[in-house]
C-alpha cells in the first residue's frame, strides 16, 4: 500500500499521481478516499473521532418542554447530524407532529448547507442561513445584521464540543442562551489504524496531511500528548504538506503551533483534495529543498532547549519543595495548600460565575489560568493542577453530575458485578487529556522554577463515590460490598487501580514533577478492614509510578491508619488535624516525610492566632528534614485570602534556618 520512505524522502517529491496521504476523516471517509485515489494517490484513513450521543434527560426534556411551550424565539442549529440526532432523542418521549409544529413556530437559524439540507429532509425551513466559511464569527455577524438579540431566547443545538465564544458572543448581545448538546466527540475505539498511521507519520512516510475539522485536531494532538510525541508530531507534519478544510480547523490548528500550507477558498472536502493533489508537489519541493538548513539550525535550537530543559529540571530537584519530599535539608520548610485554588478568592469566583465547575477542569486554558493565579497571588511553593479526582468516572457513563450545594452526585451507582459488566472500556487518556494539557500550559506561565503537583483519587475513595452515588457519612454501602460481595470488590477496586495508577502516570508524562493521592474517605475504615481491602490495591498504584517521582499519599480522618498507609507506599504521608504531627512522625518512623497539619477553620481566626498555631506545627516538626506544611484538608470558602498569604509569609519566616 506504500513506498519506503526513501523514495521520496530525498531528491525531487513525488508527482501529485504517486502522493501518499493521510487524513483522519471518519464521516465521509468512503467519499474522501475515493477522491484522493480518483487522482491517482494513495490514501490511508486513521479515523480520530467516533460520534457519541451526549444527549439525555437532562438536556434533551428540558429543551423540548421550553420549545413545546413556545418559550424559545431562535434555535441555532449548527450541523446536519446534530439536527437529526435532537430530533431522534425528543421522539423517545414527544410526538414528532408537535415537535415539527413548535420549531415551525421558530426561527431556525442553519450554520450552512447540511444544516438546511437536514432541515428540509423533515420539512422545516431555515429562516437565516449562514454564509461561508459558515464559522461562528459569520453566524454572529449574521444574528447581528438581521437580528435583534436583546431579551431574545436562544437556543443553541452543540456538537462535540461547546463552543464558548458563540455563546459569549451571543450573551453580549443581549441574548438569554441555552445549550442543547446532542452529540460528543471521543477517540475510536479499535485505536491500533490511528497509532499505525501516527507511527508511519512520525516515520515519514507521507507527503500530505489532510485535516477536516478543529476537533480532529484537538483530539489528535491530545492523545499524542498523552503519548509523549507532541513535538515529534509537529515537526513531522511540518515536513510535509498539510490541508485544512477551513477556517476553524485552521485555527485550532495555529493553537497548537502547526502551519497550515493548504486551505480552499471553499471549505468543502473536493475543493480541499482538488487543491492539495494539485499544490503539494511544488510546496514539498521547496521544503525539501531547505530542510538541510533547516535541520542544521533545529540541531542547535534543540541543543540549547535540551539544555534549558535539563538545567529547568534540576532547578526544581533542588526546590525546597522536592528536597524535603527527598528528606532533605531546606533553607526553610515549603507550603502549599489543598484547594489553594478556590472559591475563598474572589478572582477564583469571577472565573467560576462564567464557567461550571466541570467545564473549567474540561477547558485546559481555565484550569491553567486558576493554577498559576494561586501560586501567584499567594506565594506558595508548589503549583497543584486544578482537576478533579472524579474526571476518569466521567466515560464510565455511571451519570456523574455537580449539584450546586451537594457536590457530586453518580446517577447510575455501582451496586452489584452485572454494573461493571455494564461499564464501557474507559479511555483515561481520553478523560484526562485536558489535565494533561492544563499542566503544559501552566508550567509554561509559571515558569522552570515552580513545581507542578498532579493528583488523583485512590482506590477505596473512588469506589465509595462509585458505591454510594453520592459523599456519605458512614459508607453502609461501600463496607456492605466489602464484606458480602468481595469477588465484585476486588475487581471493582483492581479496576479502579488500574485507572488511578493511569492518571498519575500520564500527569508525571505531562510534566508533574510530584504527585498527591487522595484517600480522603479512607479513615472510614477499621485497621483490619483497610489492611484486607483496600492495602494491597492502594500498594499497587504507588508501584506503578517512576521512580524518582514522589508521592505524597494523603488520607483524613487517618490517625488510626497511619503505620499501614505507610506500608502502603509514598515519599510523604499527608495528617490532618486530629493528630499530633510529632507523635504522628514518630509512629511512622524516620523513612517518610510528613505533610500537614493545620486545621483548615484555623485560616477563620484573627491572624496572630493563626500565626501561633503554625508555629506550634512548625515546633512540633522540629525542623527535621521532610516536612511539608499544608493544612489537614482543603481551604474552605468562608477563609478570606490575606488570611492564607499571611500563613505562607509566615511559615517561610518562622522555618528560616
Amino acid at each position: 500500500m506504500h513506498t519506503s520512505a526513501e523514495q521520496t524522502s530525498q531528491g525531487e517529491p513525488a508527482s501529485g499521481a504517486s502522493l501518499r496521504v493521510v487524513a483522519f476523516e471518519s464521516r465521509m471517509a468512503d467519499q474522501l478516499r475515493a477522491m484522493v485515489e480518483r487522482r491517482g494517490a494513495r490514501i490511508v484513513l486513521a479515523p480520530v473521532l467516533r460520534e457519541v450521543e451526549a444527549g439525555d434527560d437532562r438536556t434533551s426534556t428540558p429543551f423540548a418542554e421550553r420549545l413545546l411551550a413556545g418559550q424559545f424565539d431562535i434555535v441555532i442549529f449548527l450541523t446536519g447530524v446534530g439536527v437529526r440526532v435532537l430530533l431522534k432523542l425528543l421522539e423517545r418521549s414527544y410526538e414528532r407532529d408537535a415537535l415539527m409544529a413548535a420549531l415551525r413556530k421558530t426561527m431556525l437559524v442553519a450554520r450552512g448547507p447540511k444544516v438546511v439540507a437536514a432541515l428540509q429532509q423533515l420539512g422545516l425551513q431555515a429562516g437565516l442561513k449562514v454564509p461561508e466559511p459558515a464559522t461562528w464569527r459569520e453566524l454572529l455577524n449574521l444574528l447581528g445584521e438581521r437580528l435583534t438579540l436583546a431579551e431574545k431566547r436562544v437556543a443553541v443545538q452543540e456538537y462535540g464540543v461547546s463552543n464558548p465564544d458563540l455563546i459569549a458572543g451571543l450573551e453580549a448581545r443581549g441574548a438569554q442562551v441555552t445549550a442543547v448538546p446532542v452529540y460528543r466527540w471521543t477517540l475510536p475505539k479499535d485505536r491500533a489504524p490511528l497509532l499505525k498511521a501516527l507511527t508511519r507519520l512520525l516515520d515519514g512516510e507521507y507527503d500530505v496531511g489532510l485535516f477536516t475539522s478543529a476537533a480532529q485536531v484537538t483530539h489528535l494532538m491530545q492523545l499524542a500528548g498523552a503519548h509523549g510525541i507532541e513535538e515529534q508530531l509537529r515537526r513531522a507534519l511540518s515536513e510535509i504538506v498539510v490541508g485544512s478544510i477551513g477556517p476553524s480547523c485552521s485555527e485550532a490548528m495555529r493553537r497548537y503551533g502547526l502551519t497550515v500550507d493548504i486551505q480552499p477558498l471553499h471549505p468543502k472536502l473536493g475543493h480541499l483534495v482538488r487543491d492539495a493533489m494539485d499544490r503539494a508537489p511544488e510546496i514539498l519541493r521547496e521544503k525539501r529543498r531547505s530542510r538541510v538548513e533547516i535541520d542544521r539550525e533545529r540541531a542547535v535550537v534543540c541543543d540549547r532547549a535540551e539544555q534549558a530543559q535539563q538545567s529547568a529540571a534540576a532547578t526544581r530537584r533542588d526546590h525546597p519543595l522536592m528536597k524535603a519530599c527527598r528528606r532533605e535539608p531546606v533553607p526553610y520548610t515549603p507550603i502549599w495548600l489543598m484547594r489553594q485554588a478556590g472559591r475563598y478568592m474572589p478572582e477564583y469566583r469571577g472565573v467560576r460565575e462564567r464557567h461550571g465547575f466541570l467545564e473549567m477542569c474540561r477547558r485546559p486554558e481555565l484550569a491553567a489560568e486558576v493554577t498559576v493565579l494561586a501560586v501567584e497571588r499567594l506565594g506558595v511553593d508548589a503549583a497543584i493542577i486544578f482537576s478533579d479526582i472524579l474526571l476518569p468516572l466521567l466515560p464510565m457513563n455511571v451519570g456523574l453530575h455537580y449539584e450546586k450545594g451537594d457536590g457530586p452526585l453518580i446517577d447510575r451507582p455501582v451496586r452489584e458485578l452485572e454494573d461493571l459488566d455494564r461499564m464501557p472500556q474507559v479511555d483515561v487518556r481520553e478523560a484526562l487529556g485536558c489535565t494533561c494539557e492544563a499542566i503544559g500550559l501552566a508550567r509554561a506561565a509559571l515558569g522552570p522554577e515552580v513545581p507542578m503537583i498532579g493528583f488523583a483519587g485512590a482506590p477505596f475513595t473512588l469506589a465509595s463515590y462509585l458505591v454510594e452515588g453520592a459523599a456519605s457519612r458512614q459508607y453502609l454501602r461501600t463496607k456492605s460490598m466489602m464484606y458480602n460481595d468481595e469477588v465484585t470488590w476486588t475487581r471493582l477496586m483492581k479496576f479502579l487501580s488500574e485507572i488511578s495508577a493511569e492518571c498519575l502516570n500520564l500527569q508525571i508524562a505531562a510534566g508533574a514533577d510530584l504527585v498527591q493521592l487522595f484517600d480522603s474517605w479512607v479513615g472510614a475504615l477499621a485497621p483490619d478492614d483497610y489492611r484486607r481491602y483496600v492495602l494491597p490495591h492502594t500498594a499497587s498504584v504507588i508501584r506503578a509510578l517512576p521512580a524518582g517521582v514522589p508521592v505524597i499519599h494523603f488520607g483524613s480522618g487517618t490517625g488510626n491508619l497511619l503505620e499501614l498507609m505507610s506500608q502502603a507506599g509514598g515519599d510523604v504521608i499527608g495528617l490532618d488535624w486530629r493528630i499530633d504531627l510529632a507523635q504522628a512522625w514518630e509512629r511512622l518512623g524516620s523513612g517518610v516525610g510528613v505533610q500537614g497539619n493545620l486545621d483548615p477553620a484555623a485560616l477563620l481566626a484573627p491572624v496572630a492566632e493563626l500565626k501561633e498555631k503554625a508555629r506550634r506545627i512548625l515546633q512540633q516538626a522540629a525542623g527535621r528534614p521532610g516536612h511539608i506544611f499544608n493544612l489537614g484538608h482543603g481551604i474552605l470558602p468562608e477563609t478570606p485570602v490575606d488570611h492564607v498569604i499571611a500563613l505562607v509569609d509566615a511559615v517561610h519566616e518562622m522555618s528560616a534556618r
